[in-house]
């Protein structure tokens, strides 16, 4: 059997100047990155919005199950998803988020499906791609050099520099950076103080990169980053320190979306990537408005499970960039349920409908979810080689009780083929009802910052009571105070558990749901609030990914997943 990584290399791609062609793009539209990788022209991007504010297509959200160890493969039936839409001659566009570095040398992988559903170049896209990332990086760190060079210079501002909130960034998981001393070594080297560094995919610039529609947009965010306080407790935004303009100019090319293709040479954008546990989770509103604009439908995939990409587009990504999707795919593996009903990993590929039985709680508890944001939802069951026909009908008949259509899915293998009922299925509930016509947020604006967190707590996490630390409520209020109080909630948790707690599977409910900090990204436009013992900079696992990866004297990879 052939690796995800084989089959891509095996894939005969078209130039990418092609794939736009048939979006009714022209050259001129867009800036080659080599054959088979293009951004969008700021021009080009800026016609594309004003036609989506107008007659947009329809949106579909691909969301999960609570993630295990035996994988889930939502990022494989998207793509499965779009190309089964277009082989049943609905016009689809794809648009994904770019995977991070991060987990590409840890333990997940990449983000460019699997089998005979996935974006290609699956190499360059996974590792570099065009270099926005890398952008989100540098921004991030110039404003950090900016910062403690004002503080060494002088000082005008009268920063505390005990109160600096702006971490410098690298996109690859170094638990050694979660915190650091800096400016040690005498006064030619600056102020020593404790620091820290996140993933540049959990960092505000990203969230500010996926929000913004233009160049300026992006410097208002920017502008309106808070950085620190000062000595008498005023806080100080980017704008007052300088560097709007330099940062701007460093992220002038990251703002436009990269397309590229699936195997089956169907248009994808792939742009932005915050993770969905720490940060908002969805590719940037920009890939998104220009899908829409091009398309009939659209497929587009929220990080992690429903309890959080899912929740976090909706609430944080389509408030703010008035975004009314149609419909809602779950993602579920009879394996990945049957680990939710407590069978260890090795035992999964033995018949057991009673695990299948008790994981299903996991399931049907996203299910409930989603139906409080009014939007109609069908359950793709990525189908594996040991499920059996017992177990499959088993999690039919247990979805069709919960008011879901579970359907089989078998993009993987197949390709187009394999998804065909499920993209029919997700056709009929767009065009079943008016384009976003029933859909709500789970909260108001105007919900208190502290009353925000029960309801995902409460609503979503299922916690039975919440339990803010005293240092998280002083931060609330002060927020409030400010004017900040009216921003949406991005929660910071674990995202094995649909609780705060990463060893409780299933559907775990009536617990204390703890949130021990919060932190406001002014920018980006949301409160943070971090739940349990969660990082902002991840770890490598025992046996990195990395070890496996090589490369030849011919520039192949191998080793990528």
């Amino acid at each position: 059997m052939l690796s995800d990584i084989e089959i891509a290399q095996q894939n005969v791609m078209e130039p990418v100047t092609e794939i736009a062609c048939r979006l009714g793009l022209v050259s001129k539209d867009l800036d080659l990155y080599g054959s088979y990788k293009a951004k969008l022209t700021l021009s080009t991007l800026k016609s594309l919005q004003q036609k989506a504010a107008v007659n947009p297509a329809r949106l579909v959200l691909v969301t999960a199950i609570t993630p295990t160890s035996a994988g889930e493969g939502k990022s494989t039936v998207s793509v499965g998803l779009a190309d089964s839409l277009n082989s049943i001659g609905k016009r689809t566009v794809l648009a994904l988020r770019e995977p991070s570095l991060g987990p590409c040398f840890g333990v997940k992988g990449g983000a460019c499906g699997g089998g005979h559903a996935q974006i290609v170049p699956m190499e360059d896209i996974n590792l570099h791609f065009t270099g926005d990332i890398h952008a989100v990086s540098i921004t991030t760190n110039l404003i950090a050099s900016l910062i403690d060079n004002h503080i060494h210079q002088g000082n005008e501002l009268g920063i505390d520099p005990r109160t600096i909130s702006w971490r410098r960034c690298l996109d690859l998981n170094d638990r050694e950076l979660r915190k650091v001393v800096v400016g040690l070594g005498g006064t030619p080297n600056g102020i020593p103080r404790e620091d820290g560094f996140t993933i540049a995919v959990a960092s505000e610039i990203m969230a500010i990169l996926c929000l913004s529609r233009s160049i300026a947009e992006l410097k208002e965010r920017l502008g309106n980053v808070i950085i620190a306080s000062t000595y008498g407790g005023r806080m100080v935004q980017l704008r007052e320190l300088g560097g709007v303009g330099a940062c701007a100019a460093l992220m002038k090319d990251a703002i436009r979306p990269n397309l590229v293709q699936t195997l089956e040479k169907n248009p994808a954008f792939v742009h932005g990537g915050p993770f969905a546990n720490i940060a908002h989770g969805c590719n940037s509103l920009n890939a998104t408005l220009s899908a829409l604009a091009l398309g009939d439908y659209v497929v587009t995939e929220a990080g992690f499970a429903a309890d959080l990409g899912a929740e976090k587009f909706l609430d944080i990504k389509c408030r703010i960039g008035g975004l009314k999707p149609s419909a809602v795919v779950v993602v579920a593996t009879i394996r990945a349920l049957k680990m939710h009903g407590g069978v260890e990993k090795a035992g999964l590929s033995q018949p057991n409908v009673k695990a299948v039985e008790l994981g299903f709680a996991n399931l049907r508890l996203h299910l409930e979810n989603l139906a409080k944001f009014g939007l109609p939802t069908v359950v793709a069951v990525n189908q594996f080689v040991s499920d059996t026909q017992e177990e499959i009908a088993c999690l039919q008949s247990l979805c069709q009780g919960a008011g879901a259509r579970a359907i089989l899915c078998q993009v993987w293998e197949k390709g187009s083929q394999g998804g065909q009922e499920l993209a029919r299925a997700v056709a009929q509930m767009c065009d079943d009802q008016a384009s976003g016509q029933g859909f709500r947020f789970l909260y108001p604006s105007e919900l208190p910052l502290a009353e925000k967190i029960g309801v995902l707590a409460r609503e979503i996490y299922r916690a039975g009571d919440v339990e803010i630390s005293p240092v998280a409520l002083k931060k609330i209020r002060r927020y409030e105070q400010a004017g900040y109080g009216n921003l949406p909630v991005c929660m910071a948790k674990t995202q094995n558990s649909i609780s705060h707690n990463p060893s409780w599977s299933g559907a775990p409910c009536g617990y204390t749901f703890p949130v021990r900090d919060v932190q406001l990204y002014a920018g980006a436009g949301f409160v943070v609030a971090l739940a349990g013992d969660i990082m902002t900079m991840p770890g490598l696992p025992k046996i990195p990914a990395a070890y496996s990866m090589d490369v030849d004297e011919n520039g192949n990879i191998s080793g990528l997943f």
